[in-house]
C-alpha cells in the first residue's frame, strides 16, 4: 500500500517490514483472526487527492477573483482550502511516484532526493494542524459575528486576519518539524491527540452556544408575534440538524485518525489495539473525505462564491 510511507512513520507505521517502530506496529502474529481489516485499493487515494486538489482550487480561484469576497472570514475559508489543496497535492505527487516506484517506471526516489521525503512529511503534517487550526478560526469569527455584532468589524479587521493566519501557517509548519524530527517519542503523539481534542471542545463549545442563542432570539420573536410552539420546535430541530451534521463530520472524518494514535499510547502491545492499527488508510481516506466535505460546507453555501465559481468556470469553458 503505497499511501504515505514517511507520514504513517510518524504517526504509526503499518509498514509489516522488520524495519517498523516497534512501539508502533504490533507483530502479525498477534492480530486475531477476528479483526476486521478494510483493504483500500492504491488508486483511491490518488482519486480523492485529485477531487480535493480541483474542488479546493476552485474555492481559492473564486475567492482570489472577487473582491466582494476578501473578508476576514472568507480569509478564513480560503485558507483552509488552500490547506486541504497542500495535504492533497501532497498525496497525489507521493501516491503517483510510489506508484511509478511500483511500476519500475523510477528508482528509488529518496536515494535520488533524500530530503524530499522528509519534505512531504513537513508539509503533509503541516497542512493537516493548519486546517485543524482554520476550522477553529471559522468557528471563532463566527461566534464574534453573532455576539458582537455591532463590534464585528472592529474586532476582526482584516489585518488582525491576516495576522493570526500568518500565525497559524508559522505554527503548523515549526509544530510539524519538531513532530517530524521526534517522531519516535511518545510525547508527540499525546501532544496531536490534545491538540484534536482542543479543537474539537472549542468548536462544540462555540457552535452549541451560538445555536442556544439563536434558540433564545427564534423563542423572543415567537413570543412577540404569539406564533406556535410547533414553529419553534422545527426551527430548533433544524438548528440541532445543522450544528449534528457540523460537528458528526468533524469527528467522524478525524475521530478514527486520532484514536488510532491514541491506542498508540495507551496500548502499543494488546491484540485488540493491533486491530484498529490495520485500518490506519481507512483512517487517512476519512480525513481526505473531509477535505472534500469542507467545501461544500463553509464555502458553496455562498451565493456570491458560488455566483464567482460559475462566472469562472464559464470563462474556462471553450
Amino acid at each position: 500500500m503505497p499511501i504515505q510511507e514517511p507520514l504513517r512513520r510518524m504517526l504509526g507505521s503499518l509498514n509489516a517490514t522488520p524495519s517498523a517502530t516497534p512501539l508502533l506496529r504490533l507483530p502479525g502474529n498477534h492480530t486475531g483472526p477476528g479483526c476486521l481489516h478494510v483493504s483500500i485499493p492504491d488508486g483511491l487515494f490518488l482519486g480523492l487527492g485529485l477531487v480535493r486538489l480541483v474542488e479546493n482550487v476552485l474555492v481559492v480561484v473564486a475567492i482570489v477573483k472577487n473582491c466582494n469576497l476578501h473578508s476576514p472570514m472568507y480569509c478564513f475559508i480560503c485558507c483552509l482550502a488552500l490547506s486541504d489543496l497542500l495535504v492533497s497535492s501532497s498525496i497525489v505527487l507521493e501516491t503517483a511516484i510510489i506508484l511509478l516506484l511500483e511500476a519500475g517506471t523510477l528508482v528509488t526516489w529518496a536515494t535520488v532526493v533524500p530530503q524530499l521525503d522528509n519534505l512531504i512529511d513537513v508539509l503533509i503534517c503541516s497542512s493537516m494542524m493548519s486546517s485543524l487550526c482554520f476550522l477553529g478560526a471559522i468557528a471563532v469569527d463566527r461566534y464574534i459575528s453573532i455576539f458582537y455584532t455591532l463590534r464585528y468589524h472592529s474586532i476582526v479587521t482584516l489585518s488582525r486576519s491576516q495576522r493570526a493566519i500568518a500565525a497559524i501557517w508559522v505554527a503548523s509548519v515549526l509544530s510539524s518539524t519538531l513532530f517530524i524530527t521526534y517522531y519516535k517519542h511518545t510525547a508527540v503523539l499525546l501532544c496531536l491527540v490534545i491538540f484534536f481534542l482542543a479543537m474539537l471542545a472549542l468548536m462544540a463549545i462555540l457552535y452549541v452556544h451560538m445555536l442556544t442563542r439563536a434558540w433564545q432570539h427564534a423563542w423572543g420573536i415567537a413570543q412577540l408575534h404569539k406564533r406556535q410552539h410547533p414553529v419553534l420546535q422545527g426551527f430548533c430541530l433544524k438548528g440541532a440538524a445543522t450544528l449534528t451534521i457540523l460537528l458528526g463530520i468533524f469527528f467522524l472524518c478525524w475521530g478514527p485518525f486520532f484514536l488510532h494514535l491514541t491506542l498508540v499510547i495507551l496500548c502499543p502491545q494488546h491484540p485488540a489495539c493491533s486491530c484498529v492499527f490495520q485500518n490506519f488508510n481507512l483512517f487517512l481516506v476519512l480525513i481526505m473525505c473531509n477535505s472534500i466535505v469542507d467545501p461544500l460546507i463553509y464555502a458553496f453555501r455562498s451565493p456570491e462564491l458560488c455566483r464567482t465559481l460559475k462566472e469562472v468556470l464559464v470563462c474556462c469553458s471553450p
